[in-house]
């Protein structure tokens, strides 16, 4: 099992009617989205994340009890909010806006051994980072799946709306990419970190999304690419996210000893059009394609 650890929150996505602003509700979060990947792609997932005592946090535990994850658990608090991201789409390109003072994501509570041991990849959120109360969760998180065996995961998921300084940001950020077992940057993020630091990464598995070109995989000193599918975007909200449950769902099935070169290739392959096909309508989850479309796509290229 894949669990996901980290934020879960409502993306507002706004759209202009007749010169006025209106926005829809979905259920979002680069980690929850992430799990409910894995588990729309044949893997078996779980997650644990935290949410207000409020409409919004209502509207987010209906939602995830409807997905089917093997493992769930969300804690609610009557002293947070949960947490808002306000998204606006530009010809099907995404900028963030967070609303999170004293938001729910970042005041879980430690993660159980017995919740972890159910996992053998635990995957954690990154927007917990730009606190440090929540710099000192994920750095126990991590070290307790490392106790018990597990692999861990990151995403950078880079958001410079909420890291004031990038200097700083990249600091908390390295804490958590020193500890992971597998992890993922965007080619901006690259940039953000530099081409050296990620090459330096060498004992990890890194993924590389580039955007309509494909992605690539880099382990133990070797690379692979794979080009993506190519289709006009509605909304990219969540594509990196279904690039990465894809390849979670993907490694997850064989294990370390079996990410060969052909195997990671294949990986990538098809993250890359759980990415693409993603992109196809608006939210990050409600289009999550199916297993069927993807193996139709796959077929193509």
């Amino acid at each position: 099992m894949v669990l996901s650890v980290g934020e879960i929150l409502a993306d507002m996505i706004g759209e202009v009617k007749n010169g006025i602003t209106f926005y829809e509700r979905k259920a979002g979060g680069a980690p929850f989205n992430v799990a409910c990947a894995v588990q729309q792609f044949g893997g078996e997932a779980g997650f644990i994340g935290c949410v207000g005592d409020d409409l919004i946090g209502k509207f987010l535990n209906e939602f995830a009890l409807k997905r089917g994850l093997i493992f769930l658990k969300l804690q609610t608090l009557d002293y947070a909010n949960t947490t808002l991201a306000f998204v606006e789409l530009n010809d099907g390109e995404r900028s963030f806006c967070f609303y999170r003072k004293n938001t729910a994501d970042y005041k879980m509570q430690p993660v159980s051994e017995e919740d972890i041991a159910k996992a053998n990849i635990v995957h954690i959120g990154s927007l917990m980072l730009n606190e440090p109360s929540g710099v000192d969760f994920a750095v126990a998180t991590c070290n307790l799946a490392h106790k018990l065996g597990k692999i861990v995961s990151f995403d950078v998921n880079f958001r410079t709306d909420i890291f004031r300084n990038t200097e700083e940001a990249v600091k908390s950020y390295k804490i958590m990419l020193d500890k992971a077992d597998i992890v993922k940057f965007s080619e901006d993020e690259v940039e953000i970190f530099t081409e050296e630091y990620v090459n330096s990464l060498t004992d990890k598995l890194v993924f590389v999304t580039l955007g309509k070109h494909g992605a690539e995989w880099r382990y133990k000193g070797k690379k692979g690419f794979y080009k993506t599918t190519s289709h006009k975007p509605i909304d990219t909200t969540g594509a990196g996210d279904a690039f990465y449950g894809g390849a979670l769902a993907m490694l997850d099935k064989v294990g370390v000893d079996g990410w060969n070169d052909e195997y990671l290739t294949k990986t990538v392959k098809f993250a890359n059009v759980c990415g693409a096909l993603n992109t196809q309508g608006k939210g990050a989850i409600d289009n999550l394609p199916t297993l069927n479309e993807i193996e139709v796509e796959m077929a193509k290229i």
